[in-house]
């Protein structure tokens, strides 16, 4: 039997970035992948959407300059090109992970494993027919996407119609019409998208407003500018059918329709926990995933969740930070995960981004706070740059501790910027603290220190 410290299922974001981190901090460490390192993130998610929608960005400049004194001719997105150079980021990003498992003596296995049992305090796993032992195992299996019960979709799937997340990227042809059955992030930055690239786009969402649970100014500004760039929003709809050339739809009690060549279903996530053989050693389930602790602990001694499966934040990011808390806890490591201070981000044009409390989840609490919003074009480098742009920085204040507990942007540069709103709450510091702060100028981020003087 081959003998380990510690067992990892799933080489997604948490998967391998905890195998790196225990693997150096002295635990032989085996990762069973069955698909390909990096996970849904590399291969089918984060980084090959934003290769598109990079792509996607350039084309806009190259079409849209003249008003920046650029004026180009023949301005083409190559859809092929763009999807060749997609394959080749990952495959550099995938090489490198790897690579680095092998620097750390991590020993990869291209298989699936399931659990078999335990028997005192050894796990046992079993692979292609082979069992591996530990006394410790990571659960990082990430998740799938939900497909939801409407008449046609089943099919759809079958006959390539209907696209998720996986096969959205894999396109060599922009369709000529695009239906997107929901308005969270995977469903707006794959809109943003195809309708630069030339599809008519139509989004169907349930909810009265797009992007979740983001603030509802922020989430404004993001619907103006989606519909000023061509895509079409069909809000408070719930879809009823799919069939041969579109989307049924229901739309204050009547019933419509719209013609697509392609359907997106992006609905939302679950955790992938089936088949694992979680019952077989007695972890806890709530809701579809697995229930986990500060530590990522499962109630089961030795067994920790880490990533979309445990059903917490579903975002890389946050799968990162969890990876290195179970870690730490294996290691004997004092930490612990808190989610209060992770931000989101949705990378259309203009990207949005947001961290910590909204207006409405704060007054929810009880918490006795106030908003401050400033406009984007407080920022010198933002008018400079973004012609006719409508970004705001909005500030969530306690009044009671005068600290920021939320910081929402709609704009330029906000992915790259809202770590350091994230900061500013984590580190819990008094606005007059942050407001002797030195920003660099001109940069957009200086639409926060603006904002702190409006407190």
């Amino acid at each position: 039997m081959n003998t380990f410290d510690l067992i990892i299922l799933g080489g997604g974001p948490a998967g391998y970035l905890a195998a790196l981190r225990a693997s150096k901090g002295g635990l032989k460490t085996a990762v069973f992948e069955k698909r390909f390192l990096g996970g849904v993130c590399l291969n089918e998610g984060c980084i090959p959407s934003k290769t598109l929608l990079n792509s996607a960005k350039i084309y806009e400049y190259a079409t849209k300059g003249q008003k920046y004194g650029v004026t180009a001719e023949n301005v083409v997105l190559d859809q092929a090109t763009v999807i060749a150079r997609k394959n080749k980021v990952i495959k550099q990003l995938v090489g490198g992970i790897a690579m680095g498992m092998k620097r750390a003596n991590v020993t990869l296995f291209n298989s699936y494993a399931s659990i078999k049992g335990k028997k005192s305090d050894v796990f046992t796993v079993i692979a292609d027919g082979e069992e591996y032992s530990a006394k410790k195992i990571l659960i990082a299996t990430g998740s799938q996407p939900v497909l939801p019960h409407i008449p046609g979709l089943s099919e759809g799937i079958e006959n390539g119609f209907c696209l998720t997340n996986r096969e959205i990227l894999e396109l060599k042809e922009i369709p000529d019409s695009l239906v997107v059955i929901g308005a969270g992030a995977v469903g707006l930055e794959m809109a943003s998208y195809y309708a630069c690239a030339g599809s008519k786009v139509t989004v169907i969402e349930m909810l009265d407003k797009i992007a979740g649970s983001a603030d509802e100014d922020i989430s404004s500004i993001l619907l103006k500018n989606c519909k000023r760039k061509g895509v079409n929003f069909k809000l408070n709809c719930k879809v009823t059918q799919i069939n041969a050339s579109g989307v049924a739809y229901e739309e204050k009690g009547e019933l419509q329709s719209v013609e697509a060549s392609k359907v997106l279903v992006s609905i939302g996530r679950k955790p992938a926990i089936d088949g694992l053989g979680l019952e077989n050693i007695g972890v806890k389930i709530e809701n579809n995933a697995i229930v986990t602790d500060e530590k990522l602990r499962t109630n089961v001694e030795g067994v920790y969740a880490a990533g979309d499966v445990n059903g917490k934040l579903m975002l890389a990011h946050t799968a990162f930070r969890e990876a290195e808390v179970a870690a730490n806890d294996m290691l004997g490591i004092d930490d612990k995960m808190k989610y209060n201070t992770v931000p989101t981000v949705i990378y259309t044009n203009p990207e949005i981004a947001s961290v910590g409390e909204t207006l409405e989840s704060a007054e929810q609490k009880g918490m006795k706070v106030k908003a401050v919003s400033v406009s984007m074009r407080m920022s010198g480098r933002y008018v400079a740059e973004v012609e006719g742009g409508n970004g705001i920085a909005k500030l969530i204040v306690d009044t009671k501790t005068n600290t920021l507990v939320g910081v929402h942007l709609a704009g330029s540069y906000v992915s790259e910027i809202i770590y350091g709103a994230a900061l500013m709450i984590e580190t819990e510091m008094q606005i007059d603290g942050l407001k002797k702060i030195v920003f660099p100028h001109p940069t957009v981020c200086e639409v926060i220190r603006e904002a702190l003087f409006e407190i």
